[in-house]
C-alpha cells in the first residue's frame, strides 16, 4: 500500500487577522490579474488590501525579532525555513531494518552479506537487545576456548591488587622513641599530625612535638597527671586542643595541649546501688573516647557496669548513663567503647563476650544491636573500632582472636582471625585510612623471639604483610590518616614509627633530618697579668683572684652579702646599746631606779651581794622588832608525820 507524503508547515494563530474570505473563482482571479497589470503599466499608487498590510507588518516584526536573537547568540542565521516532509514508506522500512533480529536462521532468510548491508544502513545506537545479543555471541566462542587464560588473567589481577595494597603500607623506614622502661599502654595522635602523646603503666605521660624534636627523638614534657594510677587510654579531641586521660582510678581527666589540667570528672557514691543515681563512676575506668564532632562531649566506661556521656562545661554531673546487661539481665562490665564516625551509634565490648550498641537518637533503655557470644566469655574485648566509612566494625579480644563485622548483617562476623596472642587488656586494632586493611599486633609468645605486626585485607581476608617490630609485646597501633605513618608501642617502653619516604608527609620525617646537637662545654681562658709593684695607683691593676675567693670575701662583707640583723642577746652591743631590750629593763631605766641593768646577771647573786650590808645596817624589818624581839627567833622544823592509813571501823571500835 502506497501512502502519500505528509508535510507539516508553519501554523500561527493571529487574533488581529480578519476571518478567511470565501474562495474566489478562476474568472475573478483572471479579472484581478488583468486589472493589476493595467495599473502597473499606467503608473500611480497601488491600493493595498488590509490583509496584505497585516501580513507585511508581521513579516517585518518577525525579521526584527530573529535579527535581535542572532546578535545575542552570535550566529549568522537559522538556515532556510522550509516545511518538514516525512515519507511514511521510508519510515516503515527503517523500522524493519532496526527491529530486533530473531535468533533462528530460517526466519532471518538472509546471508551474512545482507546482514552486513543492513547494519551499514542503520545510523545511531542500536537497541539494547541487539547489542546484548552481539556481545553474548562474540564472547561465548572465545570464552569456551580460552577458559584457562581468563582464569590466569583473574589471578594476575588479584596479585596486582595485593601488590598495590602492600605498597601502600608505610614501612620502608623506621625511627625509635624511648618513652621509658615499662609498657606503653596508651598512644594518641593530634588530628593535625603535629604532636603525639603516650602513657605507660608507670604513671608517666610524655608529649612529643615533631616540629621541635631532632634526630634524638626526645619528648619535650613528661608528667604524671593521675599520680599513682597507670594511664590506660589517651585521645585528642576533634579540634586537637584537649586530651582525654583514662587512668586506673574512677575519675577521667581532661588536659590541654601542654598538659595542664582543665577538668576532672566527679566520683560517684559507692554506697548507692543504683548506678544511674550516682554523679559519676564508682569503679576503675576501662576505656573512653571523644565525640566525633562535638569538642565538649566524651564517653567513658568503667567496671561499675555503666557507660557515661559527659559534657565539658558540666563536669560535676554526667549527661547520660548507659547500663550494660548480661544474658539474664544481670550487670556486666564494659571493657571498651567507641562512637561511630557520624555519632549515631555507641558500641561497647563487654566482659561476657557480647557486643552491644545503642542509637544516640533514641533512649538508651534497650540496645539497637546485641550480639551474645561474639567473643569468648570471660575474656575482655580490648578494642572496638568502626571503619572510616562506618559500615564495618572490628573487635580485638584476649581470646586470641580478631573479628570483622558488617553492621548491615550483624549476627555473624564476616571473618575471624585466630592465633593472635594478647596479654594486655588494652591491645587494639585499627583500620587503614582507605578501609582496605586491618592492622593489629600480638604479644610475644614464649616460643618466639620477636612480636609481629599483622596486616589483613578487609575484602579477601588474607594476610597482606607481617612486620617484626621488637622483642617485646605489641600493645597499641596507630595509623595516622593525615601523616600516613604507623606508630607502634611495645611492652619495653619503646615507641616505633614506620614511614615511607614517598607516601608519608611531615611527622617523623621532620625530625630525622635534624642533627642532634650536644651541649656546648664552656671553656675558660686565663689572662696573663703583669705585676708592677711600683706603678702609680691610677695604673695599678688589681690582683686577679679566683671567683671562689671573691665570693668568700663578699660573704664576709655584711653589705654585699645582705646579712640580716642579728638577734638581740643583751643590752650592750645590739641595737639597744644603752641597756637591755626587755620590758623590765626598760621600765627600770626610765624610772631612774638603776643606772644600768645587767640582764645577763644571776638574780640570786645580785641579791646576796647586799646580804652583809643588810645584816650590819638593817633598815626595813629589824628596827620594827628592836624593842619587842631584839633577837630573832625562827620556827623550828617539825617532823612531818604522815597520816595513818585509814582503817575500816569495826564493832569493837564502836
Amino acid at each position: 500500500m502506497q501512502r502519500g507524503k505528509i508535510s507539516f508547515g508553519k501554523i500561527q494563530l493571529n487574533v488581529s487577522k480578519a476571518p478567511a474570505q470565501p474562495k474566489e473563482t478562476e474568472d475573478d482571479k483572471a479579472e484581478e490579474k488583468e486589472s493589476n497589470e493595467a495599473g502597473s503599466t499606467g503608473g500611480g499608487f497601488k491600493k493595498i488590501d488590509k490583509l496584505q498590510m497585516i501580513q507585511q507588518i508581521e513579516d517585518v516584526a518577525e525579521d526584527l525579532e530573529s535579527q535581535h536573537l542572532k546578535e545575542v547568540m552570535g550566529i549568522s542565521g537559522f538556515g532556510r525555513k522550509a516545511a518538514k516532509v516525512f515519507d511514511i514508506n521510508e519510515q516503515i522500512e527503517k523500522a524493519r531494518v532496526t527491529r530486533p533480529r530473531l535468533e533462528k536462521k530460517d526466519e532471518l532468510g538472509q546471508g551474512d552479506e545482507e546482514k552486513e548491508g543492513d547494519d551499514e544502513d542503520v545510523i545511531g545506537p542500536l537497541p539494547t537487545t541487539t547489542v546484548e545479543e552481539k556481545d553474548t555471541s562474540t564472547k561465548e566462542g572465545p570464552k569456551n576456548e580460552n577458559d584457562d587464560s581468563d582464569d590466569d588473567e583473574d589471578s594476575d589481577g588479584d596479585s596486582d591488587d595485593e601488590q598495590s595494597l602492600v605498597k601502600r603500607i608505610p614501612y620502608t623506614h623506621e625511627v625509635q622513641m624511648q618513652h621509658g622502661s615499662r609498657a606503653v599502654l596508651a598512644l594518641a595522635g593530634d588530628p593535625s599530625g603535629a604532636r603525639l602523646v603516650s602513657g605507660s603503666i608507670d604513671y608517666d605521660m610524655c608529649f612529643w612535638d615533631f616540629a621541635g624534636m631532632d634526630s634524638g627523638m626526645r619528648s619535650f614534657r613528661q608528667l604524671q597527671p593521675c599520680e599513682n594510677h597507670p594511664i590506660r587510654s589517651l585521645q585528642y579531641s576533634v579540634t586537637g586542643d584537649m586530651i582525654l586521660v583514662i587512668s586506673g582510678n574512677a575519675q577521667a581527666k581532661i588536659l590541654d595541649r601542654d598538659g595542664f589540667e582543665k577538668l576532672e570528672c566527679c566520683k560517684g557514691d559507692q554506697y548507692i546501688s543504683d548506678m544511674s543515681r550516682t554523679k559519676g563512676h564508682v569503679a576503675q575506668l576501662t576505656s573512653g573516647c571523644w565525640h566525633p564532632f562535638n569538642r565538649e562531649q566524651f564517653l567513658t566506661a568503667a567496671l561499675d557496669g555503666t557507660l557515661r556521656i559527659w559534657q565539658g562545661h558540666k563536669s560535676k554531673q554526667q549527661v547520660q548513663v548507659i547500663k550494660t546487661r548480661a544474658q539474664g539481665g544481670l550487670r556486666t562490665n564494659a571493657s571498651s567503647c567507641n562512637f561511630n564516625r557520624d555519632a549515631t551509634l555507641i558500641a561497647a565490648g563487654c566482659v561476657d563476650g557480647s557486643i552491644q550498641t545503642w542509637d544516640t537518637r533514641k533512649m538508651f533503655v534497650s540496645t539497637t544491636h546485641c550480639v551474645r557470644g561474639a567473643h569468648q566469655k570471660g575474656s575482655e574485648i580490648t578494642s572496638i573500632v568502626f571503619s572510616y566509612m562506618g559500615q564495618q566494625l572490628a573487635t580485638r579480644s584476649n581470646d586470641e582472636t580478631m573479628k570483622l563485622w558488617d553492621l548491615r548483617q550483624f549476627k555473624e562476623p564476616m571473618h575471624t582471625w585466630t592465633n593472635l596472642f594478647s596479654r594486655y587488656d588494652t591491645t587494639d586494632c585499627c583500620f587503614s585510612p582507605d578501609d582496605r586493611m586491618l592492622v593489629t599486633g600480638e604479644s610475644l609468645p614464649k616460643d618466639q623471639t620477636e612480636a609481629n605486626l599483622y596486616f589483613y585485607s578487609t575484602r579477601t581476608f588474607e594476610e597482606m604483610q607481617r612486620i617484626p617490630v621488637s622483642n617485646s609485646h605489641i600493645i597499641k597501633t596507630l595509623w595516622h590518616p593525615k601523616l600516613n605513618q604507623l606508630f607502634v608501642s611495645s611492652g619495653n617502653g619503646i615507641i616505633k614509627c614506620y614511614y615511607d619516604e614517598q607516601r608519608s608527609i611531615r611527622g617523623a620525617k621532620l625530625c630525622v633530618v635534624k642533627t642532634h646537637r650536644k651541649r656546648q662545654q664552656m671553656e675558660m681562658v686565663g689572662v696573663s697579668q703583669i705585676i708592677t709593684p711600683h706603678a702609680l695607683p691610677l695604673f695599678r691593676q688589681e690582683k686577679s683572684r679566683s671567683s671562689r675567693k671573691k665570693m668568700e670575701k663578699a660573704r664576709m662583707d655584711p653589705v654585699k652579702s645582705k646579712r640580716p640583723d642579728l638577734p638581740i642577746t643583751s643590752g650592750q652591743g645590739g641595737r639597744v646599746a644603752s641597756s637591755g631590750g626587755t620590758l623590765s629593763s626598760y621600765v627600770i631605766r626610765n624610772l631612774g631606779l638603776s643606772k644600768r641593768v645587767d640582764d645577763d646577771q644571776d638574780p640570786r647573786e645580785a641579791i646576796l651581794k647586799y646580804a652583809k650590808d643588810a645584816a650590819e645596817n638593817p633598815y626595813w624589818i629589824a628596827p620594827a622588832y628592836k624593842q619587842t624581839q631584839p633577837k630573832a627567833i625562827f620556827s623550828e622544823k617539825l617532823p612531818t608525820e604522815e597520816p595513818a592509813i585509814k582503817k575500816p571501823k569495826t564493832e569493837a571500835d564502836k
